[in-house]
């Protein structure tokens, strides 16, 4: 378990400690002058409460666990999902007031995702894995459109996009550029894809990740040498890297783009 992985899994663990603690307050405010009413509520939040801690402490040692084996636990992945979805936006809110960025604690939710989708050691034929790109790695003064139909660059290597499709090609998988997430999810629907190779920002990644629910996703970041959604780049190294876990083959070097 890295660094990376461990601000993410560090915040989620001082957001359950902090929760435990406030229901605990409340707890001792309500119980000290309880009446009747107030015991019939006492008796619902503790329910509620000890289901919560239940559910997300299942979660956050089932997640700790995954990644220190490096090997998935089926019956306790829905936990980890919950426990993910429900304590990422404290996480980020934790991390703010402790001074630490929120794009490394997305990056960080990023690893710990990745993590979990490699250890389920999936084979997913070519045909159904689907590289999902930004139209912010085309060149902004190309004039070829390439959100509609990708097949419409020009090759001419000025961009990532072409070694994209060089990968898409060579393996055999979908490639797709969108320009957002409305875009992204037609894309989903028409080709229903059993996994995902997601290229973006820290932001969109995270987003993408929790909007797709079960559908595996390994996550790629972007490079930005001139910002935010403008000629950025990404390491096709990492993205065919991906590419062959997810199909089971050797993964093998391709040009820089």
């Amino acid at each position: 378990m890295n660094i990376k992985k461990r601000i993410f899994i560090g915040l989620i663990g001082v957001t359950l400690v902090i929760c435990l603690l406030l229901m605990t307050i409340v707890w001792m405010l309500i119980s000290n002058k309880a009446n009747m009413l107030q015991n019939i509520l006492l008796i619902s939040f503790g329910t509620v409460s000890l289901m919560f801690i239940t559910i997300v402490g299942l979660g956050l040692t089932a997640l700790v666990w995954s990644i220190w084996i490096a090997k998935p636990i089926p019956s306790l992945q829905r936990f980890i999902q919950v426990t993910t979805d429900w304590l990422f936006p404290f996480a980020l809110k934790i991390g703010k007031i402790l001074g630490i960025e929120q794009d490394v604690i997305k990056s960080s939710f990023i690893e710990v995702n990745n993590q979990l989708v490699q250890a389920k050691m999936m084979t997913i034929p070519p045909e159904r894995l689907l590289i999902l790109a930004p139209h912010c790695l085309q060149q902004s003064n190309c004039l070829h459109k390439i959100t509609v139909d990708v097949n419409n660059c020009q090759r001419c290597g000025n961009c990532c996009v072409d070694g994209l499709m060089d990968i898409a090609g060579r393996y055999g998988v979908n490639l797709v550029v969108a320009t957002g997430g409305t875009l992204a999810r037609k894309f989903i629907v028409e080709l229903r894809p059993r996994a995902i190779i997601a290229i973006a920002c820290e932001r969109d990644l995270t987003t993408g990740i929790q909007d797709t629910g079960s559908l595996p996703v390994l996550g790629v970041l972007n490079i930005r040498p001139e910002g935010p959604c403008w000629n950025t780049l990404v390491s096709l190294e990492k993205v065919e890297y991906a590419v062959g876990l997810m199909v089971h083959k050797q993964p093998r070097l391709t040009k820089s783009g």
